[in-house]
């Protein structure tokens, strides 16, 4: 069994949330193609270079490919995060390093969320994270896009009594707004150049640590570290996969 493979535990939790397939032939043994496709998310190796041990690699790339166009990969994150900690939340965003790879999709296409910034050609990850730090919403945009942009999407599942914690990029009104109208209180410190300094608990506002450390988690996975993926739907599956590990390692250590 490889280190990156899925745990007895770990399979018992995602076996009953794959896709049934109750007629025709009979899918390729899914707890072999997983371990594959988490070998290539955590190795950061190429589909080709796939040990045999998990069969043909084009069976667990277009397995990859395939679920994802069907939205498992998504509906499998929500199920699993479900039972998140929602009373203190946090939003933020890392920026990641494009491989010269990642650039050779055709022009004129879909917005594969590449885009320039003092790092080059980047695309940033934007998170929502619970209490415990495991992440709830995900998003991505190119690299040069304000953070703020996207808050509207992330943050719209919101509730009351819900704390969100972010840093001074959020600090808009219109973002604030947003916030307030879910019946939630945002705690973002003030910029400087405010008139009206809102309400803000710095002792709050430490517990942001857990965002970042959340970061450093996601980022042991070299395929997410470093996009190589020319489509950002896939990039994005990626991502989906690896919070998906961080979240069933969370429950194991619990269970």
């Amino acid at each position: 069994m490889s280190r990156y493979d899925l745990t007895d535990f770990e399979w018992r939790v995602i076996e009953p949330l794959l896709p049934n397939k109750p007629r025709g032939v009979p899918r390729v043994d899914d707890r072999r193609v997983l371990n594959g496709i988490f070998w290539v998310l955590r190795s950061g190796a190429p589909w080709r270079d796939l040990p045999e041990r998990y069969g043909p690699r084009t069976t667990c790339y277009n397995r990859f490919s395939r679920w994802r166009k069907a939205g498992v990969w998504a509906r499998l994150m929500d199920a699993i995060s479900r039972a998140h900690h929602g009373e203190i939340q946090m939003i933020d965003s890392t920026s990641i390093r494009a491989h010269q790879q990642a650039a050779t999709a055709k022009r004129g296409g879909a917005d594969n969320c590449l885009g320039r910034s003092r790092g080059g050609l980047t695309t940033k990850i934007h998170v929502v994270v619970d209490a415990q730090g495991l992440p709830i919403r995900l998003g991505l945009t190119a690299g040069q896009t304000h953070d703020g942009q996207i808050a509207d999407r992330l943050l719209d599942h919101l509730g009351p009594r819900i704390i969100v914690l972010a840093d001074k990029a959020y600090d808009a009104d219109r973002i604030r707004e947003l916030i307030q109208q879910h019946g939630a209180t945002p705690n973002i410190p003030p910029k400087s150049n405010r008139r009206w300094k809102p309400c803000f608990s710095k002792r709050l506002y430490r517990e942001r640590n857990l965002i970042e450390r959340f970061f450093s988690k996601l980022k042991h996975f070299r395929r997410v570290a470093t996009r190589y993926d020319k489509l950002a739907a896939n990039f994005l599956a990626m991502i989906q996969l690896a919070s998906m590990r961080l979240w069933l390692r969370a429950y194991e250590s619990t269970a």
